[in-house]
């Protein structure tokens, strides 16, 4: 079965990677956001060298996104980030095609134990399995 494995984030998450003070976390030092990034490379090669992994990706701060929608008249509107009614948005992703949902469940335990500053609160890993074009599960 194919899962989209998903870290959460906030505006306020990669303010506090580039340094800057955030109301309720604490600052990224260097030395922890290279533990942060070495981790994840690690997660991210085990799983190609298991045949697991299909895709993976880190994503930009919310500030550079870009949200499209209709008006009440179904005119396009279009509104830069980041978006204060949004507290948590994508950070990043593995795409996988594993075993079973404990595998892959498994996977998203280990994500949780990424290194960061003390005083850290991490949202939580999300699963999803992937619909196959015929509306089922892969």
């Amino acid at each position: 079965m194919k899962y989209l494995v998903m870290v959460q984030g906030s505006q306020a998450d990669y303010e506090a990677m580039s340094g800057k003070a955030p109301q309720d976390g604490p600052v990224w030092s260097e030395k922890e956001l290279q533990a942060m990034f070495a981790f994840m490379g690690e997660v991210t090669n085990d799983l190609a060298e298991s045949g697991e992994l299909i895709d993976a990706q880190g994503l930009t701060e919310p500030a550079q996104a870009r949200f499209v929608s209709k008006d009440k008249d179904g005119r396009p509107v279009i509104t830069d980030g980041p978006y204060g009614e949004t507290k948590e948005v994508l950070a990043g992703y593995w795409l996988l095609e594993c075993e079973s949902l404990e595998r892959v469940t498994a996977i998203a335990r280990r994500v949780l134990e990424c290194p960061g500053p003390e005083g850290l609160v991490e949202p939580p890993v999300v699963i999803r399995p992937v619909q196959d074009s015929s509306g089922g599960e892969c």
